[in-house]
Formats: structure tokens, C-alpha cells, sequence
């Protein structure tokens, strides 16, 4: 039964049921038992100074004032107050994980993972997209590179703030190269080598989202991304080959589920390359829809931009913004900011076997 405590502002007994019911600072925690007993407090207020743009004004408004790093802050808008509330949301839940993979190359994943934080960063989302395929192919998409990687941090416990480098408006980018390769050897002498990654970016709160670009294989550097991440988004080609791909990286979420005892969840399955002239795109996308139901997004349509954007060190939204591509990508950007984050229940469909 959850405590009973009482009004700040007019001492009546209640229990807390909503989120403006509980204000907490450094000391005492205040309590109102309703939005009235809320503004009244802050209609008691003299005039404050907003804390963002230093606007002189009156509080009329419950959403005028909220606990910043435990300390009571004042608001003159909605557009002022969105920021800070929402770093103190990131320091307290941490950024939204999200990897992406399939183990079977050739699925369009960097593709995806570029479009996709790029979006999300259009969007207002502060996003870290972290390579973790040796080819370092975010990075040539994004024409960006930097003295460090993501090897320096797996191998040399490199802080990876150290590491990271800007690469668009609210987008950051953690890159890769070819000594990715030997981080592989690296984790074989650790202790619980699957660990590794979380233990190196768990003071990484500063973002909305963190996007992982996996590379095509099963390896002890994927286990990392898995156990590291909150959700998985599959892209999978259309055709037959992509669907046994996506029948192992089931077998491998269901190993990290229950040898590391991790929660991980399938964020969505993505059809790519989808052709809408060819039957086999048809029946890829009913066969997994029969075992993913809700789980399979709205397909990403075959469009030479795509191809083309990476030559540019472009996203799609850069260097094709009105493109078929682009409003699909758009699609997907809308539909994993609304379906946030999902109950560990929700992890897993029916067996899956391919063509069956």
C-alpha cells in the first residue's frame, strides 16, 4: 500500500498517485494533493527570473516550475523549461540503447543506423551512434573520423568521452577502424568478457538515444552491444537468405536472455530492399508477420539515393530529403519514438523457423 502524506499547502492526508504530487529537492520532499494546492504554491511566489533565459516573470502555471538537479528551478515557457528537464529525465533513466543487427550482411544496418539517428537528432534527440563494425563504414557515411575509437575504449579503457566526436546538430558519432578486429582477442582473456562494453560507457547519460551499428557475425563484440542494449532492431533484406539471419540473432538474443541474465527487447523487425514488382518481398514480409505480428515496421523501399547518399558522406535526409527513402526512414524515426521503451516480457515471439 503506498504511504499516506500530507499537502504542503492545505494539510490534507492523501496518496500519492501522479507524478506533480511529489516534488523533491535536496531536503524534505513537498506534496500536493492537487494541481490547485500545486499552483497555489506557486502563485505565493514573488517574481521569479526564468532559469533559462532570464526572463523576469510571474508563475502562473504548474509546468513553470520544476527540480533541476534537486534544486527548484523557474520556467517562463514550455520551449524554456524542455531542455533542462530534459537532461535531468536522461541523468535519471540514462539514453535509450538501441542495436542494430543482423548477422547476416548486406541487410542495409549501416544504412538504418545512419538514417535512423539522424532522425532522431533532427527530431530535437540528443543521439550517440557508436560503430562497432571494423569496416568503420558510419563514419564514411558520415565523412568523419578521429584520432580515437572504439578500440581505444574496449582495450585500452579509454574514457570514451575521449573518444567521441560531433558529426551533425544534436548527432554524435564513436568511430571505428580496422583495429576493431583486435578487441575480439582482447575480450577472450577478460573476466565476463560480454561486460566489458557496459562497464565502460555506464557514465554515458548525456543522450536521448544510443545507436549501435553491429557487425555482420556472432561475436564476443555483438554480445557486448546485446547485454549493453535495451532493445534490437532487426533490418532484414527481402529475400529468403535474410530470414535465416534473422533466426539466428533469435538464438542469440534468447542466449543473452538466459546466460547473462539480461532483458533485452526486440525494438522491431525492418524489411529492407523491399521491391513491391517482386513477389518475394510479398512473401518475406507474410512470413514475418505470421511470427513477429506488431513487431515488423513499415518496409524501407529499394531507392538508388540510398546508394548514392554514402558517396556524398551524406544521410538520407541530407542528400535526398523528398525521396521515397527519406519518407520511409521518417516513418521509422516516428515509430521508435513512440513506441519508447517495452516490458521485458515482450521480448520474444513463437519459434521461429524460416519459410515454416
Amino acid at each position: 500500500m503506498s504511504e499516506v502524506v500530507t499537502c504542503s499547502v492545505c494539510e490534507t492526508e492523501f496518496t500519492p498517485k501522479f507524478s506533480f504530487q511529489v516534488q523533491r529537492s535536496g531536503g524534505a520532499p513537498t506534496y500536493y494533493c492537487s494541481q490547485a494546492c500545486h499552483e497555489r504554491a506557486l502563485f505565493g511566489q514573488r517574481q521569479q527570473t526564468c532559469s533559462s533565459c532570464g526572463t523576469p516573470f510571474e508563475p502562473r502555471y504548474a509546468y513553470q516550475m520544476a527540480f533541476v538537479g534537486g534544486e527548484k528551478r523557474y520556467f517562463c515557457s514550455t520551449e524554456c523549461r524542455e531542455n533542462p528537464v530534459r537532461q535531468e529525465l536522461r541523468q535519471r533513466k540514462g539514453p535509450r540503447r538501441i542495436a542494430v543487427m543482423n548477422q547476416k550482411g548486406g541487410t542495409g544496418k549501416t544504412t538504418t543506423t545512419v538514417s535512423l539517428a539522424h532522425g532522431l537528432a533532427q527530431a530535437g534527440y540528443k543521439t550517440l551512434i557508436v560503430d562497432m563494425d571494423s569496416q568503420g563504414n558510419v563514419g564514411v557515411c558520415l565523412g568523419a573520423s578521429g584520432d580515437r575509437n572504439l578500440y581505444h575504449v574496449m582495450v585500452d579503457g579509454s574514457d570514451p568521452q575521449e573518444a567521441i566526436i560531433n558529426v551533425r546538430e544534436n548527432l554524435d558519432l564513436l568511430p571505428s577502424n580496422n583495429l576493431l578486429a583486435k578487441v575480439e582477442v582482447h575480450l577472450a582473456h577478460v573476466h565476463q568478457p560480454a561486460r566489458v562494453m557496459k562497464n565502460r560507457f555506464k557514465d554515458i547519460l548525456d543522450y536521448d538515444y544510443m545507436v549501435l551499428d553491429c557487425g555482420p557475425s556472432l561475436s564476443l563484440l555483438n554480445q557486448n552491444a546485446l547485454y549493453f542494449a535495451d532493445q534490437v532492431l532487426i533490418p532484414v533484406a527481402c529475400d529468403y537468405l535474410s530470414l535465416v539471419g534473422v533466426k539466428q540473432i533469435l538464438e542469440t538474443l534468447r542466449g543473452v536472455q538466459e546466460e547473462l541474465r539480461h532483458p533485452i527487447t526486440i525494438l522491431g523487425v525492418l524489411p529492407t530492399f523491399y521491391d513491391v514488382r517482386n513477389r518475394i518481398s510479398h512473401e518475406v514480409i507474410r512470413n514475418l508477420e505470421r511470427y513477429f505480428k506488431d513487431k515488423v515496421l513499415p518496409p524501407i523501399r529499394i531507392n538508388t539515393r540510398l546508394k548514392e547518399a554514402p558517396a556524398q558522406h551524406q544521410s538520407i535526409f541530407e542528400f535526398a530529403p523528398k525521396s521515397v527513402a527519406a519518407n520511409d526512414y521518417e516513418e521509422l524515426v516516428a515509430r521508435v519514438i513512440s513506441l519508447g521503451r517495452e516490458a521485458p516480457s515482450q521480448v520474444m515471439p513463437r519459434q521461429y523457423a524460416p519459410g515454416g
